[in-house]
């Protein structure tokens, strides 16, 4: 275990209810998308080497672990979350040399290094599922393989085992003459699920699980890991299957019905999470494992990451993320601070006693909250809305994820055209939506993708204001694999880094606060003034100590609301300020005449 970065938390503050406190109870991880973090070979593509390269830069922001975007050998069909070897590192980031390298530098200094895992389907390139095209081979039941439809001649529209479509469009079944039976895929169609009913899949999981932890990882972030357990009949069979018992949902506009219900936190996902903490984490110290859990209620994520239950550390949960969406993810709506708010406190409250919360409004799904609910318009006003997302978020309790880029204030790419784009999901969303079902028009596609797309999470690292913003060389004959954000001119980390008043400093400060708080690290947290529209207020509680938490998610000047403004009547000095967007001078001034500044965030001792 290191504390390079922070103090331990003593076991007489209470986290999650776990005995010894967790060395992640007051830890920081920052997120590496290696594909444009940082490219060390001229390539266009980022790399491992790269990775090491920038080291000192996180160490000097005060992060403790580092979460890497997949790296092993892919096809890169989904930019490596179509994993064809999970022993293996892709050509393409380096070899296993460079991330043994990686794992020594960072430990070195401090880091955790936690790798992204895959494990609800693999690449369709994957040895396993190139053996179970074979009925006769061993692997024959890895994967959720069906015949066609009765009366149906396979392999023909129609004929797939049941009406669900792929969350990235098209048909959630795919043909193969080899076989001649369908297979079953929630993401791509080079992205084939495993079947976690057999034994035999969670034993090889388990095993090239417990082969990285010895290589000397620090942990996993699991991708779509509620997903692993299906709805199926006492016979075995899926929902809107020929003969099965359990009904299918309606088809809707696009022409298929969504396998989400029956796929998302089924029937076994605790068995199957338990099995896996005794098989691979249990003897072992110092690690974390994070589950991303689309489909997981609040109730759901205390129950599992409650240490009794032996399951997961921490979860990613999206309601909160999905504020800005009616219906489809393409259909979005105006942020309303009401809205994250019933959200987030959920969340919340669902942890106050045991379990714990993964704090993050970015990741290498979802665009730059400061261009998404914020407002990069102008200068003041990126840094500004830049510095009063951060401050909220930091200031919850559970495990803040920084995103790569996000500690510098980045923004959308803002791109206009649809070539612009690399993401499948994307591509393949346009295709469906505007161009089949015609259930979009071109113009509010487009306004949409440019929102909320994930290539905007997905533009290299803007390190300084060279051609290629630093992510690769500026005379390098390659160009970076999308392109650059035209603002890199202004916001990159060489002019944010000795800044004091920049994005990245306010990061530092959040990140040592977290370090060195035992109340933003463990304390309670109670809502107040639950009817404001634009200001989100919340009180931390450990002890005799208190924290006042208030931030204006608006771009106008507003009134402290009536709680708020009576937790601060009597007046507050510049000492009692903790940490604000705007100064501790200009705090005291505004809590003094009861309204906030636009994006203005203050933390206030009570």
């Amino acid at each position: 275990m290191t504390d390079f970065n922070r103090s331990v938390l003593p076991d007489s503050v209470r986290t999650n209810g776990a005995t010894p406190n967790p060395w992640w109870a007051n830890a920081v991880v920052y997120q590496i998308y290696p594909r444009s973090f940082q490219d060390s070979n001229g390539d266009g593509i980022g790399d491992i080497k790269g990775i090491t390269s920038r080291l000192d830069y996180l160490a000097g922001l005060g992060v403790d672990v580092l979460w890497l975007s997949p790296v092993y050998k892919s096809p890169q069909d989904d930019n490596g979350y179509d994993i064809s070897d999970y022993q293996d590192i892709d050509p393409l980031f380096g070899t296993m040399e460079d991330m043994d390298e990686l794992l020594a530098e960072a430990h070195k200094r401090g880091l955790k290094i936690v790798m992204d895992l895959v494990v609800n389907h693999t690449s369709d390139e994957h040895a396993w599922f190139q053996a179970s095209r074979d009925k006769n081979d061993p692997h024959a039941d890895w994967y959720w393989w069906r015949p066609a439809k009765p009366g149906h001649e396979p392999g023909t529209p129609g004929a797939e085992p049941n009406q669900w479509g792929s969350y990235f469009g098209g048909s959630a079944w795919e043909y193969d003459p080899k076989r001649g039976e369908y297979f079953f895929h929630q993401y791509s169609k080079k992205q084939p699920d495993l079947n976690w009913e057999n034994p035999e899949v969670r034993k090889a999981v388990y095993k090239m699980m417990n082969w990285w932890m010895d290589r000397g990882i620090d942990g996993f972030r699991m991708d779509v890991i509620t997903q692993i357990s299906k709805v199926v009949d006492e016979n075995g069979k899926l929902p809107g299957e020929e003969g099965g018992l359990i009904a299918d949902e309606p088809v809707g506009p696009e022409g298929y019905s969504s396998p989400f219900p029956f796929c998302s936190d089924g029937p076994r996902v605790d068995e199957f999470l338990a099995e896996m903490r005794r098989e691979v984490f249990e003897g072992r110290d110092g690690y974390m494992n994070v589950g991303e859990a689309p489909g997981v209620t609040p109730a759901r994520n205390e129950h599992i990451t409650d240490p009794a239950n032996g399951e997961l550390d921490m979860m990613f949960q999206f309601n909160h993320v999905g504020i800005d969406q009616s219906g489809s993810k393409w259909d979005t709506v105006p942020f309303k601070v009401a809205n994250l708010r019933r959200e987030l406190a959920e969340q919340q409250n669902a942890v106050g006693k045991v379990g714990w919360a993964s704090l993050f409004f970015c990741n290498h799904d979802q665009p730059r909250v400061v261009s998404r609910w914020g407002d990069d318009s102008s200068e003041a006003n990126r840094v500004a809305s830049a510095k009063a997302f951060a401050l909220l978020l930091h200031m919850h309790r559970g495990t803040p994820y920084v995103y790569q880029g996000e500690e510098l204030g980045m923004t959308n790419a803002h791109f206009t055209s649809l070539d612009q784009y690399r993401d499948l999901e994307a591509l393949n969303a346009y295709k469906q939506r505007v161009e089949e079902a015609k259930v979009q028009s071109p113009e509010s596609m487009m306004a949409a993708l440019a929102l909320i797309g994930r290539d905007n999470a997905r533009t290299p690292m803007q390190w300084d204001a060279s051609k290629f913003a630093g992510f690769t060389d500026e005379n390098a004959a390659v160009e970076p694999w999308i392109s650059v954000n035209p603002n890199h001119a202004t916001v990159n980390a060489d002019c944010q880094v000795d800044d004091p008043d920049s994005v990245y400093a306010f990061y530092r400060q959040l990140i040592a606060l977290r370090h060195n708080n035992p109340v933003v690290a463990a304390g309670t947290w109670h809502l107040i003034d639950v009817n404001d529209d634009y200001v989100y207020a919340f009180v931390r509680k450990l002890g005799d100590a208190a924290l006042l938490t208030v931030v204006n998610l608006s771009g106008k000047r507003v009134a402290i609301p009536s709680d708020s403004a009576a937790l601060t009547e009597s007046g507050v000095s510049e000492p009692r300020i903790v940490v604000s967007t705007h100064g501790a001078t200009h705090a005291v001034v505004s809590l003094a005449n009861k309204e906030l500044s636009a994006w203005e965030g203050i933390v206030v001792e009570l």
